[in-house]
């Protein structure tokens, strides 16, 4: 029970620094003329980056980093990572038609999602 408490404590800790950190990132001034999410889309490309450095490192790495980081820290960073990471995972296995089916069906639902919840608050 213990073990698990330490599970949770781990993927806490790194979700509160993967939160904190997008949040300072956010808070940084639009370099661009043109109102495009720079931050969202630099975030997501890093966390991209960051979640295939540590899977890369993985056996290197024990269970409680391997949760800070994976699930804390780039889960609280942005969960576009571990989608990314799942798309690839399911292509690297051969299940080229799956990974489609979740990539597209990721974004269609949750476009759908967002639009949803503007119409519930309205």
């Amino acid at each position: 029970m213990f073990a698990l408490f330490l599970k949770f404590m781990a993927v806490a800790f790194g979700g509160a620094c993967g939160a904190a950190a997008r949040y300072a990132i956010s808070l940084l001034p639009n370099p661009l003329s043109i109102p495009f999410p720079i931050w969202t889309f630099t975030v997501n490309i890093l966390g991209a980056i960051a979640i295939g450095f540590i899977v890369g490192h993985q056996s290197k790495l024990g269970n409680y980093t391997m949760l800070a980081l994976k699930t804390g820290f780039c889960g609280g960073f942005t969960t576009f990572s571990t989608f990314s990471h799942e798309t690839l995972d399911l292509i690297d296995k051969n299940h080229i038609i799956l990974a489609g089916v979740y990539a597209l069906g990721t974004l269609v639902a949750c476009l759908i999602g967002v639009c949803l919840g503007r119409k519930l608050a309205a």
